[in-house]
């Protein structure tokens, strides 16, 4: 469905009636860590052709933003390993009609690009920091060097990044005895933390429902050693967040299994393909790389097939824990964090 609004900008409106005025793109399914709840220890990695180049990647951006897209999220695998990513966020961040850029990351490269980040119109970064213990750390990301990641936040905060916020899964027996800790970290440096439940993407057979730690014990946990208050604020994602008393944090919880969000969602997500993918937990897209490969001068093409797509966009995702298998054989690196 295409809508007219009073100011000509367009908006994407799915047969739900909700809007669309987010994309998260990912611009590689390359990453420097191997996180156990992301990729697969050995990964077969996409040779060069098959994916979107940065000039897509832009192309796709202005072309979303035409549509009345007003917040675009860049993500991976691990998104500034790509070369010349910086190119990608000078080019797109100062689109008009843009509001917000905004960064996913393992922050591992964040030490020597947060300033340019800052610089090219980056609006937010979110750092994905699963555990304060270095060898856990190393035991969850499985390549991942804890110390390298503090001083990317560091670095993040020393850029001026005032939004700067903790994304962390919490899996049962491996690291959900840190949530007082991490909430006690980001306190401390005055930034906020998300805690994501683990979703059912990636291996048949694993164990999810051994893992898996719902937000609302998390909460309650929480609740038991700092005073929070809800807030109604939100970043346009699915996180409800809780305000920490006498600090500057803020707790998000996105919670696709224990309260699902799908009622108000606004989002869909590209990946380094090329594929429009209409809900994260479905397996509905649209393929726009063979468009914008066959189209190179004309746009038309790719609007028609986005426009279409807003009619396929599913009401909600399917998680169940009890499932033996994940409810989408497809990694979250490829989908994109």
């Amino acid at each position: 469905m295409i809508k007219k609004v009073s100011n000509s900008t367009t908006k994407l409106i799915d047969q739900f009636g909700r809007t669309v005025d987010y994309i998260r793109l990912s611009i590689t399914d390359r990453c420097d860590f191997r996180c156990v709840y992301c990729m697969a220890e050995e990964m077969t990695f996409l040779p060069r052709d098959e994916v979107l180049s940065l000039e897509e990647c832009a192309r796709l951006v202005k072309i979303f933003v035409g549509l009345g897209v007003s917040k675009v999220r860049i993500t991976g695998g691990e998104p500034l390993v790509r070369k010349n990513a910086l190119w990608l966020f000078e080019e797109i961040g100062e689109l008009e009609g843009l509001n917000e850029l905004v960064l996913t990351t393992n922050g591992s490269q964040l030490e020597k690009q947060a300033q340019d980040l800052k610089n090219a119109g980056v609006k937010r970064i979110n750092i994905s920091v699963d555990s304060l213990h270095a060898d856990r750390f190393k035991k969850i990301t499985r390549t991942g060097e804890l110390d390298k990641v503090l001083r990317g936040i560091q670095a993040a905060k020393l850029a001026g990044f005032e939004n700067i916020k903790l994304n962390t899964v919490l899996l049962r027996g491996v690291n959900n005895d840190e949530a007082r800790s991490l909430v006690k970290f980001a306190i401390e440096q005055a930034i906020d933390i998300s805690f994501i439940e683990e979703m059912p993407l990636g291996e048949v057979g694993h164990a999810r429902e051994s893992t898996f730690c719902s937000n609302e014990e998390t909460l309650n946990i929480l609740k038991s050693e700092y005073t929070l208050t809800a807030s109604t604020e939100t970043t346009g994602g699915p996180a409800r967040y809780w305000r920490v008393a006498n600090s500057a944090t803020k707790i998000g919880f996105i919670s696709p299994h224990s309260h699902n969000f799908c009622e108000r969602c606004n989002r869909v997500r590209i990946t380094c393909k090329g594929e429009l993918y209409l809900c994260l937990g479905q397996e509905d897209k649209i393929d726009l790389m063979p468009l914008l490969r066959d189209h190179p001068n004309n746009d038309e093409p790719v609007i028609e097939a986005i426009l279409a797509s807003m009619a396929i966009k599913p009401k909600g995702h399917d998680f169940d824990l009890r499932r033996t298998e994940a409810a989408v054989i497809r990694f979250m690196s490829h989908t994109g964090g």
